[in-house]
């Protein structure tokens, strides 16, 4: 894979020029290049979305025929609200499956969007938007001039030769830092392999085609100046970024004073620097942890009873911080079930609590995450995957607090990497234990250790 160039010489002190410095130089490459794709790296929260509505509308006004392929249903949605909230007078197609509930009925509100099952009903709109996996069973007369693949970095590249055939030319936007595309088939006899199937579309299309035109997004406008650079270090280390805001432009408080509690520590912790690591004693547990899960709870409960307010750049009034905007990330769907019956338990409804899969592309005020290493005996691939622990550290606008069991570090160190080199295939840096060690190492300054 080539280096990305830079997107001008120098650096740029403004965030904001930056930005659009940048998305400037991946306007002009999709609309005026040669080249048959260009792919762009985008940081969490560096307003991928936003791009994608942007190109999306300079192509249609520049008369390109346009589809864009998602990866679910709920993204595909998205963009359609997206497209229809910034020009509503720009006709739109949302190609879906046959299935009842196979779209958000609130589209059907909106004049200028077209719902149909057949692509060949909505092939004369200047956009069509699908998840890719309708995509790949669309037969036409004739291709869109132009595609624009969103989340680029978690879509297979066998699901990429599926559609490949629909477009002439692609904008490919991903997140490099989030989970890899999921497989449930084992794919090791490919592994090496330009065109192994269970690598991410953007991983094969550049082995094929390494001199495209690549971008990245500078600037994340979601994380806080407190997190930006640890993310970026910790998962980014060779496309940096930074943070759209700076120290005091988010402010997170409680009406309510600490009541010295574990809890309430932890949460005071996060208010001030953006991090709290709540430590519980070092203890091999089931998945689902009781004292682990119930701490979890809690922050919740409290951060709720406390009155938390937030202030930032997009309301410098405080702003009350409600369930709405409260996220609870785990490993396991089983755990994540735990969590939310206990906080049913404490009387608390509305909080988010998901998995890291499922969290992707969300973002939220303050989220509490359960390590995915906590109490466990041993380090697998999967709770060390990269992607996975970049998801959790990365959903939250003020502040993350991390439940977990002492030993994670003495864990790691006991437990390398023992996964068998490929030849051929591209080495992920930084891996998951590289990676968990330097968020661990800066969640220690956070720490605030309670006993259940």
């Amino acid at each position: 894979m080539t280096t990305p160039a830079p997107e001008a010489d120098g650096p740029v002190a403004d965030p904001g020029a930056a930005a659009a410095r940048a998305t400037a130089g991946i306007l002009h490459d999709t609309l005026h290049g040669t080249a048959r794709g260009v792919v762009v790296d985008s940081p969490p929260g560096a307003g991928k979305s936003t791009l994608v509505v942007t190109a999306a509308r300079e192509l249609a006004a520049a008369g390109r025929r346009l589809m864009i392929v998602a990866q679910t249903n709920a993204q595909v949605d998205d963009l359609v609200l997206r497209l229809a909230d910034k020009d509503p007078e720009l006709p739109v197609g949302r190609l879906h499956s046959s299935d009842g509930d196979a779209y958000d009925k609130a589209l059907l509100d909106l004049p200028a969007v077209t719902l149909s099952a057949k692509a060949a009903d909505l092939a004369p709109l200047p956009v069509v938007i699908s998840t890719a996996a309708k995509w790949a069973h669309t037969q036409v007369d004739g291709a869109w001039e132009h595609a624009i693949v969103d989340e680029a970095y978690q879509m297979r590249s066998d699901a990429l030769l599926a559609v490949a055939g629909l477009f002439e030319r692609a904008l490919f936007v991903g997140d490099p830092g989030q989970l890899d595309p999921f497989s449930v088939v084992g794919a090791e006899q490919w592994a090496g392999l330009s065109h192994d199937p269970s690598a991410s579309a953007v991983a094969t299309l550049l082995a094929h085609n390494p001199d495209l035109p690549q971008h990245r997004l500078p600037v994340s406008w979601r994380l806080p100046a407190s997190a930006a650079p640890l993310v970026s270090a910790a998962f980014y280390p060779y496309t940096p970024f930074r943070s759209g805001t700076g120290p005091a432009d988010r402010r997170l408080s409680y009406a309510a004073a600490s009541d010295g509690s574990g809890p309430d520590r932890v949460l005071d912790e996060a208010a001030e620097a953006g991090w709290g690591l709540l430590e519980l004693p070092a203890r091999h547990a089931p998945r689902t942890d009781p004292e682990a899960v119930r701490a979890v709870a809690l922050v919740v409960r409290r951060a709720l009873d406390r009155g938390a307010v937030a202030v930032s750049e997009q309301s410098p009034d405080p702003v009350p911080l409600t369930a709405a905007r409260i996220a609870v990330g785990t490993a396991h769907r089983d755990q994540a079930a735990a969590v939310r019956a206990a906080l049913a338990g404490l009387g608390v409804t509305g909080v988010t609590v998901d998995t890291a899969n499922r969290l992707q592309g969300r973002e939220y005020d303050l989220t509490v995450v359960l390590h995915p290493l906590s109490g466990r005996p041993d380090a697998t691939a999967f709770h060390l995957e990269t992607g996975r622990l970049c998801v959790l550290a990365s959903r939250h606008r003020h502040a993350c607090i991390v439940v977990a069991r002492a030993g994670i570090p003495d864990l790691l160190d006991e437990h390398p990497s023992t996964d068998p080199v490929q030849l051929g295939a591209a080495v992920k840096f930084p891996d998951g234990w590289e990676a968990n060690h330097a968020v661990l190492a800066h969640l220690s300054e956070h720490r605030v250790p309670w006993r259940p």
